[in-house]
């Protein structure tokens, strides 16, 4: 699988396999399954930028999905390897986060999925919008790498 092939540059990568429960009545993954693959991937990607999920605790904060769309272009079935990528695409450092995702077939790189999903921080206490801490603004910025996007 080429970098080139990704729609932006550098993505945070986690690869799955698909499992029989992930399977639904036409054989394929099902879209619900699509959403804990991004969840996956957006929570191992925090912790690599240092925001575990132990911290958001700690400081009662986190960042929520607020609006996700997702295009699906190819199934994945029943023992596909697939790779997960995702990016900071738009912050605006204060309250919203924007994030990209591509799935890929492994072995051959098909794009099976893009979505997008656009985060608001929360106090996890009331469950209300609320200013990102320090540490989350300074981990969440975009990447002003040279790249494309083909969706």
């Amino acid at each position: 699988m080429q970098a080139a092939d990704w729609d932006f540059p550098n993505p945070h990568v986690v690869t799955l396999e698909v499992v029989a429960t992930d399977i639904d009545a036409y054989d394929h993954v099902n879209n619900a399954v699509y959403l804990s693959w991004f969840d996956r991937v957006a929570w191992s990607h925090s912790a690599a930028l240092g925001i575990s999920l132990e911290e958001c605790v700690r400081i009662r904060r986190g960042m929520a999905a607020h609006r996700t769309e997702i295009d699906y272009q190819r199934a994945a079935v029943q023992g596909d390897r697939v790779v997960v990528g995702t990016w900071i695409v738009g912050t605006d450092a204060k309250l919203r986060v924007e994030r990209r995702f591509q799935v890929r077939r492994a072995p051959d790189g098909e794009t099976l999925a893009r979505a997008r999903t656009d985060y608001v921080c929360i106090n996890l206490d009331s469950g209300r919008a609320a200013r990102m801490p320090e540490a989350f603004s300074r981990a969440y910025v975009v990447e002003r790498a040279a790249g494309h996007f083909n969706q």
